[in-house]
């Protein structure tokens, strides 16, 4: 699923922080307890040595052999055993308060009392429980990592919100930018240099694009139209050499040849201008548009064609099919799909029109093959060896659907009928 820039940072930023806050928090740990425990020892060291000093003074200490509550013992050991280095280790003795074993830090030590004897001293003192101290620490950790991550996104989101606010307005303008339709250009200030930047370099692309959009459309339609003289031209002069009853029948059918491979040249040349000024976007108006009724009117306009050959022509129209869209796009749309439905028809086929709210369906018989769905909407694809064909008609459809990305257009085949099927979401679609 894809997020927005500022949720994806976010994201990011959230997983990196807990990274942080629990190695933080295992050095911080380790720190505490280090400190803790050297504490007890500089105490556990005095307190030796304020020991030391009073079993000096009153030899009943030397007698405390056993833990009571001064929490020491003296017991005496022989010369071998004798060490005065002062050890420090962790034990847990029971507690019947608790009743559970509680820790301890202990410091066990030597020296030589007043009579010369030979006395191990042994003090301990109770520490916190390592196991209370990590779960007091996870507590607080967990609830300053909460508290941070809401204070980053509250921040964050706030300051992210205003830091790409000039962002959105570019993306926006560039949404809203379609070729040929220039709007004049707005100044801009931005207070950050890389959207100042990125606002220089897209209008100066918008401006270098509609540049060669304008020569292309320039060039193109100088070409359609110089192309369209000289072939008018050849066919007028081949239709007065027809004309001529002196021509033999070869050279009469050479001349037809020509002149119908001429008329195919004008139609492709007509075609490709139409597909070039569609890819361009240049049929921007758009209004409410009753598909129903242009139908109706186009089966009167092609009422000679189908009569021609004596097609069988049904329209079912369940519901009104009305969308906003280029009247004169849905005109060529419509006029194709129907054109395609008569000329590859059989003599005495069907045709049947399927009107629904959101879907429009033209069945016709003809070739008894399925076309190739891949191929079906290519340009130059032909449906049969017709050599009268552009095989640009179903591209042009193609073409028309794509200026409205919620509509779509599909090919099936069953039952001996090819299926053209328009389809468009709920929702009107506008530019």
């Amino acid at each position: 699923m894809k997020s927005s820039l500022k949720y994806y940072t976010i994201k990011y930023l959230i997983v990196v922080l807990l990274l942080i806050i629990a190695v933080w928090a295992a050095l911080f740990y380790a720190f505490i307890l280090d400190e803790v425990y050297d504490n007890v020892d500089d105490g556990l060291k005095n307190r030796k040595i304020q020991l030391i000093k009073a079993a000096y003074q009153d030899e009943k200490l030397l007698e405390n052999t056993d833990f009571a509550f001064n929490e020491f013992k003296i017991v005496p050991v022989s010369e071998a055993d004798y060490n005065n280095r002062n050890k420090f280790y962790n034990r847990t003795y029971y507690m019947e308060y608790d009743d559970d074993d509680e820790p301890y830090r202990v410091l066990e030590t030597g020296f030589k009392d007043q009579f010369g004897g030979y006395r191990k001293l042994t003090i301990r003192t109770s520490t916190v429980e390592e196991d209370e101290l990590i779960y007091d620490l996870s507590i607080a950790l967990v609830v300053l990592y909460f508290f941070l991550v809401v204070s980053i996104l509250f921040i964050n989101g706030f300051l992210l919100n205003k830091a790409m606010r000039p962002f959105y307005k570019i993306l926006d303008k560039l949404k809203k930018y379609q070729f040929g339709v220039t709007s004049p250009p707005i100044a801009e200030t931005y207070k950050i240099s890389e959207f100042e930047e990125l606002n220089v370099e897209i209008d100066e692309m918008i401006e270098r694009n509609e540049l060669a959009f304008h020569q292309q459309k320039q060039f193109i339609e100088n070409a359609s139209h110089e192309l369209q003289t000289p072939l008018a031209i050849v066919i007028n002069k081949i239709d007065l050499l027809i004309q001529n009853e002196d021509l033999e029948e070869k050279s009469l059918n050479s001349f037809v040849e020509i002149k119908n491979d001429l008329r195919r040249m004008v139609a492709i040349n007509k075609s490709l201008l139409m597909l070039s000024k569609i890819d361009n976007s240049q049929f921007n108006k758009v209004q409410i548009v009753n598909f129903s009724e242009m139908i109706n009117d186009l089966l009167k306009e092609y009422e000679d064609f189908i009569e021609f050959k004596h097609i069988d022509v049904n329209v079912l129209e369940k519901e009104n099919f009305v969308s906003d869209f280029n009247p004169d796009l849905a005109n060529i749309l419509l006029s194709n799909l129907l054109k395609n439905a008569i000329k590859y028809n059989n003599e005495k086929g069907n045709i049947n029109i399927i009107i629904d709210k959101d879907q429009i369906i033209f069945q016709n018989s003809g070739s008894k093959k399925s076309l190739d769905k891949a191929k079906v909407f290519n340009r130059f694809y032909k449906q049969s060896s017709d050599h009268t064909s552009t095989g640009l008609g179903l591209s042009i459809i193609m073409s028309i659907i794509k200026q409205y990305p919620n509509w779509d257009i599909s090919y099936e085949f069953e039952e001996g009928m090819h299926y053209f099927i328009i389809t468009k979401n709920n929702k009107s679609l506008s530019n």
